[in-house]
């Protein structure tokens, strides 16, 4: 048996659903709590647990942080549904002449697409390879399909060194470090920490975008190599259609939705306060999820062109949010018992006790990867994780930008072997798991390499 064979047995057999790993994760730490932790405010040990869960479930600030990650994902899926959009993919597929020129084109897309945000990638990433397939299979291109759907996906694994990355971005909001780290480090442990981490210091610092460039250029090399040596596949696909279009007469107030003007207006509207509300911060590169998703809204409704348009692509693109609305509660709930009950001091104390300060990034880095395949999710990674890696390195002396990198590295790399956020891409493109599975670990294993000696010589 295949080692990717094997993998893809071992996810579908061994590990249930994201939801069901989020509920024995919060099961396992409340056991911890309760063994290891202390709860002096409270009567009981289990009145205290069941308290801080609770808590945690419903902390205001971080459910913010999950209505953020929301419209991350859903208004970059709104922006692929676009017209505009589906022209520009119709166009780049007819670069596409051979197969080696095919795995490029879609790999390099992808990956520029994704570092601008996670949520275009992964469907922009998807709908390029399905295209790209139906080109090739029109004018006889021989390709290797499975190679294709494998390069579509390959955004996801530098999406959280990008502008959408959920730990540097949350990270750069003014308050959110103190939120997060207020009840983990006890009275007044919260002004340890900076107001705010830059987008400067993380994104767009030299270091980042060093490694962002390598492995752009590592991963383009390897797939145009593989498009030129691998055996081509059979191609059999049906057209894949976007969103139809309305084009009944609309009558009444419907003239509204359907509008151009009225969209244009909004958008430019739109565009008008994000230059007002944001323009100091832009210019300091410092990016917050708010500012993020105000510019992909009238981007959005501008590429659209009319609000009914944007409203039938949002109903559409409303379905990838539902793990984020139902699991992140959990994650916060779990964030609150391991603050509440000191573990987060005792998890952080035992990597200060393994680590130096040059250590630490790489086990912070192998760590975030392991994490990553029980929570499939940067942001609800970020919500238990963070806290713990934070309060280890500031007690190393490790650059706290660092450390939030050495996180995104670790979670998005292991994309590339747990299969989750592939899910759209396979219904896309009508692989199978196993198919892209070979080339998805091979990604893994070259990102791995130009990832830890990125964090071992910055």
């Amino acid at each position: 048996m295949s080692l990717t064979r094997t993998v893809e047995l071992v996810f579908r057999r061994f590990l249930p659903s994201p939801f069901v790993i989020a509920l024995i994760l919060t099961l396992v730490t409340m056991g911890l709590a309760l063994v290891f932790g202390k709860f002096p405010q409270a009567d009981s040990s289990w009145e205290g647990m069941l308290g801080s869960w609770e808590k945690g479930l419903w902390n205001r600030e971080l459910l913010v942080f999950a209505y953020q990650m929301m419209l991350i994902l859903v208004l970059g899926h709104v922006l692929v549904l676009s017209k505009p959009m589906e022209r520009l993919i119709i166009r780049l597929t007819s670069f596409s002449r051979d197969g080696a020129s095919a795995a490029l084109l879609v790999a390099s897309a992808t990956m520029l697409v994704s570092f601008f945000n996670w949520g275009l990638g992964l469907i922009f990433g998807a709908i390029l390879a399905r295209k790209v397939g139906e080109y090739a299979q029109k004018q006889q291109i021989p390709v290797n399909y499975p190679l294709i759907g494998a390069c579509g996906y390959v955004g996801l694994m530098i999406w959280h060194g990008g502008i959408s990355g959920s730990a540097p971005i949350k990270v750069s909001e003014p308050g959110h470090l103190a939120n997060l780290m207020g009840g983990a480090s006890g009275a007044g442990g919260a002004s340890l920490y900076p107001e705010t981490i830059p987008t400067s210091l993380t994104i767009f610092s030299v270091p980042n975008l060093i490694i962002f460039f390598l492995v752009f250029t590592a991963i383009s090399s390897l797939v145009y190599y593989l498009g030129r040596k691998v055996n081509p596949t059979h191609v059999s696909l049906p057209v894949y259609a976007f969103s139809d279009s309305d084009t009944s007469k609309a009558s009444g107030a419907e003239r509204l939705d359907r509008s151009p003007v009225l969209s244009t207006l909004f958008g430019a509207l739109i565009f008008l306060a994000f230059l007002v509300q944001y323009l100091p911060q832009l210019k300091s590169l410092n990016l917050t999820p708010d500012m993020l998703n105000f510019f992909m809204l009238g981007l959005a409704i501008l590429l659209h062109g009319s609000i009914r348009s944007f409203l039938q692509a949002t109903q559409e693109a409303i379905g990838d949010t539902a793990g984020i609305l139902i699991q992140f509660p959990l994650y916060f709930g779990i964030m609150g018992i391991m603050t509440e009950s000191g573990l987060i001091h005792q998890i952080s104390d035992f990597f200060v006790a393994i680590s130096t300060e040059r250590t630490f990034p790489l086990f912070t880095f192998f760590s975030a990867g392991l994490v990553n395949i029980f929570v499939p999710s940067g942001g609800g990674q970020w919500a238990v994780q963070g806290p713990v890696i934070l309060e280890a390195a500031q007690q190393l002396g490790v650059s706290l930008p660092k450390a939030v990198m050495a996180i995104s590295y670790g979670d998005q790399l292991t994309n590339m072997l747990q299969p989750f956020w592939a899910l759209p891409l396979l219904g896309i493109t009508r692989l199978k798991a196993r198919e892209i599975l070979p080339y998805t670990m091979l990604f893994m294993l070259v990102g791995g390499v130009i990832y830890l000696a990125g964090l071992w010589f910055s």
